[in-house]
C-alpha cells in the first residue's frame, strides 16, 4: 500500500478522507462512538499539519437516495468533539452546497459530507455509474486517504474506484489494521487462539478454512455452535442451526482431527424458554438440553459456565487471540456471561501488550465489549471492521487495499 509518513506533505492540500463512520444508532442518538474515535486520528493529524480535510462517510443502507434516519449531520458535534476542532457539514456529496463549502476550506479546517449512499453511483454494480460518482468525488480535492478499514472489502466508489483518480494513501487506521491482519495471518506468536461466535456459521466458514490449520486453538460459542452440536449428533430443542451447513461442519470437525487446530466446544448451555430478556433459563450439559421445563422449544442463548470458565482459560494461556462474535445473547443480561468471561479473558495486565496481542474483531464483539463495560485500552486492538477482518483472515483480496498499491 502507498502509506505517508509526514502528513506535512499535505499542507495547504485538500485531502479526501474516507473514514468509517457507520455508528450504531438509537433514534437518532448514537450508541457506540468506537468508529468516530478511531477514525478521529488521522483527520486530526491531517488537519493539524494545514490540510484542508473533506471527510466522506455512509450510515446505514439507504437506497440510494436521501433519507433523513440515515443523515450523517447528527455525527457533526461527536467527530468536533473527537478531532477537537469544529467541523462544517455539507448537506450534498458532489452537490452545489459541497462545492461551494469544499473551496472555501482553509488550512486547517474540516468538512464532512452527507451520507455517501445517498447517492446510487456509490454501491452500483455498475462500473460507469460507479466511477462517474467518483470522478466528481475526486474534483473536490487534491489527494485521498483511505481510512476506512470496514469498507475495505466493498468496491465501491469512494473506497475502490476514488484510488484511480488521485495521490492515494492509506491512512492510519488501515495501516494498523492491515499491520495486525498480517500479523495474525502470518506471524502469531504460540499459542495462537481464535474464538468465533454470532448467530451463523455460514459466516464464518471461510475463516475456519484459512486458519484451522494456522492457529493452535478455535473455540467456537454463539447461535453457530448448534451446527457444530447437531453435527456430532447432539438434539437441540429449537436452537439456532443452519441444517445446509452441518456436513462443511463435520468436514471440518475431520481436519482437526487428522492434525489441524483444537476444536473446542461448549460443555453446558444455558437453555431458554423463549427469546427474551426475562425468560426462563436453565444450565444443561450439551447431551441433556431438551431435559428442561421447555423440552424441545428450549433454545440455547449462551455458553454455559462451565464452558466459559474453560474458554477463558485456553485464552488466558494464549499468546495471540483473535475474537469474533458473541458467546450468546449479551444484549440480555441474563445471557451475557459467557460473552463476559471471554472478553475478561482477552484483557490484557499493564505492561504485558508487547508479549500477547488480543484482537477484537469488529462488529457485534466490539459493541459488546463496551457494553459490557470494558475499555478500548484493555485489549491489543479492537477492529473497526467486521467484515473486512474477517475477509482478510480468510485470505480475500480485499479491493479498497488492492486499490492503494
Amino acid at each position: 500500500m502507498r502509506t505517508y509518513d509526514d502528513p506535512q506533505i499535505f499542507s495547504h492540500r485538500t485531502v479526501l478522507v474516507r473514514s468509517d463512520l457507520n455508528v450504531p444508532m438509537d433514534e437518532g442518538a448514537i450508541t457506540d462512538r468506537g468508529r468516530i474515535l478511531a477514525s478521529a486520528t488521522t483527520i486530526r493529524t491531517l488537519a493539524e499539519a494545514g490540510a484542508r480535510v473533506i471527510v466522506m462517510s455512509h450510515l446505514g443502507r439507504p437506497k440510494g437516495a436521501p433519507d433523513p434516519q440515515y443523515s450523517l449531520q447528527p455525527l457533526v458535534p461527536e467527530l468536533a468533539e473527537a478531532i477537537g476542532r469544529d467541523v462544517v457539514f455539507a448537506a450534498d456529496t458532489v452537490g452545489a452546497e459541497a462545492t461551494t463549502k469544499a473551496k472555501a476550506l482553509g488550512d486547517g479546517q474540516v468538512l464532512l459530507l452527507e451520507n455517501l449512499r445517498f447517492n446510487p453511483g456509490e454501491t452500483s454494480k455498475d462500473d460507469a455509474e460507479r466511477k462517474a460518482f467518483a470522478a466528481q468525488l475526486a474534483a473536490l480535492a487534491d489527494d485521498f486517504v483511505s481510512d476506512g478499514f470496514g469498507v475495505v472489502h466493498r468496491k465501491q466508489a469512494s473506497v475502490y474506484d476514488i484510488a484511480a483518480l488521485l495521490p492515494h494513501y492509506a491512512g492510519s487506521l488501515v495501516r494498523a489494521e492491515v499491520e495486525v491482519s498480517d500479523r495474525l495471518l502470518n506471524s502469531p506468536q504460540a499459542p495462537f487462539t481464535v474464538v468465533l461466535g454470532g448467530s451463523k456459521v455460514s459466516d464464518k466458514l471461510g475463516v475456519i478454512d484459512n486458519l484451522i490449520d494456522r492457529a493452535d486453538n478455535l473455540l467456537i460459542g454463539g447461535g453457530m455452535v448448534f451446527t457444530f452440536l447437531a453435527a456430532l449428533g447432539h438434539d437441540i430443542g429449537s436452537s439456532l442451526v443452519e441444517k445446509d451447513r452441518v456436513d462443511d461442519v463435520k468436514g471440518y470437525l475431520k481436519r482437526a482431527e487428522d492434525g489441524g487446530a483444537n476444536i473446542i466446544l461448549p460443555t453446558d448451555i444455558v437453555m431458554a424458554a423463549s427469546f427474551a430478556a426475562d425468560a426462563e433459563n436453565w444450565v444443561r450439559p450439551v447431551a441433556e438440553l431438551e431435559s428442561t421445563p421447555a423440552g424441545a422449544q428450549g433454545l440455547g442463548l449462551d455458553i454455559g459456565p462451565e464452558s466459559a470458565e474453560a474458554y477463558a482459560e485456553v485464552i488466558s494461556d494464549s499468546k495471540t487471540v483473535f475474537w469474533n462474535g458473541p458467546m450468546g445473547v449479551f444484549e440480555f443480561p441474563a445471557f451475557a456471561a459467557g460473552t463476559k468471561a471471554v472478553a475478561a479473558a482477552l484483557t490484557n495486565e499493564p505492561g504485558t501488550e508487547s508479549t500477547r496481542l488480543t484482537v477484537v474483531g469488529g462488529g457485534d464483539s466490539a459493541a459488546a465489549v463496551r457494553t459490557l463495560g470494558f475499555a478500548d485500552d484493555e485489549f491489543g486492538h479492537i477492529s473497526t471492521g467486521g467484515g473486512a477482518s474477517l475477509e482478510y483472515l480468510e485470505g480475500k483480496t480485499l479491493p479498497g487495499l488492492q486499490a492503494l498499491a
